[in-house]
């Protein structure tokens, strides 16, 4: 079991769109559960403000469930608690992968940074329908960040209010979302991202003490494409600002800016004869 939660956070974490959303509406005639296997490559900063670069290949298998409480879908793992038109309220998990200080030139020296997931609640304010141009949501995470290296042990808190904008093709045959927000960090994630302790001092690298606050504002646009029923297509792209940010003085903090990108695909080759049942 916990294997598989392994793989399927995973997946629905870090392989975004392995089955893409579907609008709410058509929910009641999609498979209950589908499996599936996806494949992605992307490359992304080491850490954000990093200015090495993390180039990643990843195949995985992923389940899809849409229950009307518990899901595992291209948002996440979690429990759908509330569901209206207008709001949503969720809690579930996402997560990133590690990076190894010795590839990382600003932190060689230093503790690798581990594998993170996180967990906790998530509203969304569904505020405007712009017929054929869309819909419009706000989104507002609140997460608890649990870094698994050589044990498991929590590092902070994280929230990111987003304004997200969606679009479908007919028959859901393409979809397209972007996003605008904002991360925001305690003290414990600043510091396990910026702060430089006295024993990993060196010339080039003075210490420094982290403080909460801003860690990066983004903007990303993400969309996938079916192939077939069983075959989709999907690729994003991201890109952040850390001007602003809380602690840009910090010696490990090496761009102003940052990019990621990633294209990949997803073969479903099972799924229920039972239908999902969207909440009443």
């Amino acid at each position: 079991m916990r294997t598989f939660s392994f793989l399927a956070l995973a997946a629905a974490s870090l392989l975004p769109g392995l089955a893409a959303a579907q609008a709410q509406p058509t929910e009641r005639n999609l498979p209950l559960w589908e499996a599936g296997i996806g494949a992605a490559a992307f490359s992304t900063p080491a850490y954000p403000g990093a200015d090495d670069r993390n180039h990643r290949v990843l195949a995985l298998p992923y389940l899809i469930y849409r229950g009307r409480v518990f899901r595992a879908d291209q948002n996440g793992i979690g429990a759908r608690l509330l569901n209206t038109d207008k709001v949503e309220f969720d809690v579930g998990f996402a997560g990133s992968l590690p990076a190894h200080s010795d590839d990382v030139e600003a932190r060689r020296g230093m503790p690798d940074l581990g594998t993170l997931v996180e967990f906790g609640p998530r509203v969304k304010y569904k505020f405007a329908d712009l017929g054929e141009q869309g819909r419009l949501r706000f989104e507002l995470p609140l997460r608890a960040v649990i870094e698994a290296r050589s044990g498991v042990r929590r590092q902070g808190w994280t929230m990111e209010p987003r304004l997200v904008w969606e679009k479908r093709g007919e028959a859901a045959r393409w979809t397209m979302e972007a996003q605008l927000g904002a991360v925001f960090g305690d003290a414990r994630i600043n510091r396990y991202f910026y702060e430089v302790a006295p024993q990993y001092v060196t010339a080039e690298r003075p210490a420094y003490q982290a403080e909460s606050g801003l860690m990066l504002v983004r903007t990303g646009l993400f969309g996938t494409y079916k192939l077939h029923p069983g075959l989709r297509l999907f690729g994003f792209v991201r890109y952040e600002t850390y001007s602003g940010a809380a602690n840009q003085d910090s010696p490990l903090m090496k761009k102003n800016t940052g990019a990621s990108a990633g294209i990949g695909f997803a073969w479903t080759f099972a799924r229920s004869q039972e239908r999902a049942r969207a909440a009443e």
